[in-house]
């Protein structure tokens, strides 16, 4: 290293340059926030919990309550959800979904779907569609559980769902499904209608 590459920092004097008063009014809103988060009890997330919004909200209470070892004594699935309008040409697309969910080789045979709903073991596609006909949106699920390889069948368990989220919601539920087992994770294809059951 050359001599003119050496460099000796020189501390300058440390000044106040009225952060005083700033910092003291900070610490003041910091001290206040503390308190009142300590008279509420223990700091809540911020994520969104369904608690505070339409007929889910006793159950979206309820399990944003649960203890925290609840989640060990039940079943884990993932579920994807899809809102879809049916406005214009929702219903075609709505009947080339349905078309695609029963396709040749999803189940474990290679067989294609068969759909299913909270009653048949066989449901009618085609009398679900007429009964979509001037529905404003439809919802479509895809669920899938942890252990779902381990199911012979995953008819009773998806029934199983739909009931407790009848109950949930407190409105009987229209919908048709179909089982997919050509993937590592077996899953299932969920159509619901959006009209509950007043309309």
């Amino acid at each position: 290293m050359s001599e003119d590459d050496d460099f000796t920092p020189r501390l300058g004097k440390i000044r106040n340059r009225g952060g005083g008063k700033r910092a003291r009014r900070y610490l003041a809103t910091v001290v206040v926030a503390a308190v009142r988060s300590a008279e509420k009890g223990a700091i809540r997330s911020r994520r969104f919990d369904g608690s505070r919004i339409g007929r889910g909200a006793s159950m979206g209470r309820l399990l944003s309550s649960r203890d925290r070892l609840a989640a060990f004594r039940s079943r884990r699935a993932v579920v994807k959800t899809r809102l879809v309008r049916l406005g214009g040409k929702g219903l075609s697309a709505a009947r080339a979904h349905l078309r695609y969910i029963q396709r040749d080789g999803v189940t474990r045979e290679g067989e294609p779907g068969q759909l299913y709903s909270a009653e048949r073991d066989r449901a009618d596609g085609k009398a679900f569609l007429e009964r979509c006909d001037g529905d404003r949106h439809q919802f479509r699920f895809i669920v899938s559980a942890e252990d779902g390889s381990e199911y012979p069948d995953l008819k009773p368990y998806i029934r199983r769902l739909m009931t407790q989220m009848e109950a949930d919601l407190g409105t009987r539920l229209d919908w048709v499904a179909v089982d997919h087992f050509n993937t590592a994770h077996p899953h299932t294809h969920i159509m619901l209608r959006g009209v509950d059951d007043r309309g």
